[in-house]
């Protein structure tokens, strides 16, 4: 499929996005949900060996390239490996699903009420190698603890100032500020940050995507959703369980999932293929539905 052909499907909304860019120190945890314990592998080359088994085996599943999953968000050394003997961008190419890649290099400190992004010193190789493998687009994930107006203006100037350099390389970002579902505070950090993103939207000259928190208040983000220079609003799970984050995702139309462990939850190393296809294909019709609501 072509970028234009993709750019359609988002535009569409009629499908999501699959989350599998476990990274560093997310591996372990995500590997333990699957039931391979941390005594089952021995330093980085074997755990990532073991979680690319589990993104493979999603990736061939029949349920995932049903039509149902348009995106899926890759760590680097998945991007870099091979999915059912093809370049793993290709594999999905192949299914109808769009390869995204997470570029950024972890969180900073939190200051301001936010956590910024680490620098992100290796972006340019990253991008370069990206387009060289057939990559659609970008990930890259910032977060907000608080109503901290002075924090939530710099997360997103940061967000925009990257994604505007992933563009200039000729890939599509989807700008994430996680708004952290715990804060107390959230709906009125809600206000300030969407206040924020549409500054910058106004000023933009090229789509972006973005990827939020499902929000406090139903449809809060619909001005986000219908702006011309949005291609797509997706929603991070944030740490519901499926049945809570497809509730909650819809009460929000025009926003599409971007859902990880709530994609993955119920997945397990020692399901029979058949099992393995059945919890995955149940998890894909939930949040599928949810999105197109």
């Amino acid at each position: 499929m072509t970028t234009q052909d993709f750019a359609a499907k988002f535009a569409a909304g009629n499908g999501f996005i699959a989350a599998l860019d476990q990274s560093g120190g997310s591996t372990p945890k995500a590997l333990r949900g699957y039931g391979i314990s941390d005594d089952q592998w021995s330093g980085d080359d074997e755990m990532f060996a073991e979680i690319h088994k589990m993104r493979s085996r999603v990736i061939t599943s029949p349920c995932f390239g049903n039509g149902k999953v348009i995106g899926a968000i890759l760590f680097e050394k998945t991007m870099d490996g091979a999915v059912d003997g093809k370049p793993a961008p290709e594999a999905l190419k192949e299914r109808g699903i769009a390869p995204f890649i997470k570029v950024d290099q972890g969180l900073a400190e939190e200051a301001d009420g936010v956590q910024l992004m680490k620098p992100l010193d290796k972006l340019d190789a990253l991008l370069e190698k990206s387009v060289a493998k057939g990559m659609y687009g970008t990930k890259m994930r910032s977060v907000i603890k608080s109503a901290n107006a002075k924090g939530i203006a710099a997360i997103v100037a940061q967000q925009f100032e990257v994604g505007n350099r992933i563009i200039a390389a000729g890939l599509m970002p989807i700008l994430e500020p996680e708004f952290d579902i715990t804060a107390e505070d959230r709906e009125a950090g809600e206000d300030i940050l969407k206040a924020e993103i549409l500054k910058h939207l106004d000023a933009q000259e090229s789509p972006v995507m973005l990827k939020l928190s499902i929000p406090v208040k139903p449809g809060h983000y619909q001005e986000l959703v219908d702006h011309p220079m949005v291609l797509s609003v997706v929603a991070l799970s944030g740490g519901y369980t499926t049945d809570e984050a497809c509730a909650e995702l819809a009460k929000n139309p025009g926003m599409i999932a971007s859902f990880s462990r709530a994609t993955l939850q119920d997945l397990r190393v020692d399901q029979s293929d058949a099992e393995f296809d059945a919890a995955l294909g149940q998890a894909i019709d939930k949040i599928h539905a949810a999105s197109v609501a």
